[in-house]
């Protein structure tokens, strides 16, 4: 009886362990690099960029995106955060407007992001990839940190 019970519990860790190493191994398809698409995106509210080209890396649950910004009046930026999709608060640095997000996944596709300043919710975001893996949508809804509105649909290209 012993001998059965050891065995099943073996087989019950190799199969939790199996399962966490699969999960852990799917790549999110946001994976890669991607540049703003001009022509494409939709400035409603707020001010306009100039270009845009964000990196995303990822290591097991965790997703690190580096977003690269040159504004209209050609100054350069830099947003850096790495988060899970868990819907827990991950800190982001580089931008004045929010200083944490909440992600949550959708779908195999699409992510929902809350954004945050000081713990109060400023802004949402929707990040979509296409279904064969070559264009990025994103929206972005925020209070900006000096109280203005944005409202943008942005669309990238993956290189």
């Amino acid at each position: 009886m012993r001998t059965l019970l050891v065995c099943a519990a073996i087989a019950i860790l190799t199969s939790a362990t199996g399962l966490r190493i699969a999960t852990a191994a799917e790549m999110d398809p946001v994976v890669g690099t991607w540049k703003l698409d001009m022509g494409k995106s939709l400035f409603k509210a707020g001010p306009s960029i100039r270009s845009q080209t964000r990196t995303y890396s990822q290591s097991g649950e965790e997703i690190t995106l580096e977003m690269k910004t040159v504004g209209v009046d050609g100054k350069e930026g830099t947003t850096h955060t790495t988060y899970q999709l868990n819907g827990k608060d991950y800190a982001v640095t580089g931008t004045p407007d929010y200083d944490s997000l909440s992600a949550k996944k959708i779908n195999t596709r699409t992510a929902h992001f809350t954004l945050k300043k000081g713990g109060k919710i400023v802004g949402r975001s929707t990040r979509t990839v296409s279904k064969d893996g070559k264009k990025l949508t994103s929206t972005q809804r925020l209070t900006t940190a000096m109280g203005g509105k944005t409202d943008y649909v942005l669309v990238f290209d993956k290189e």
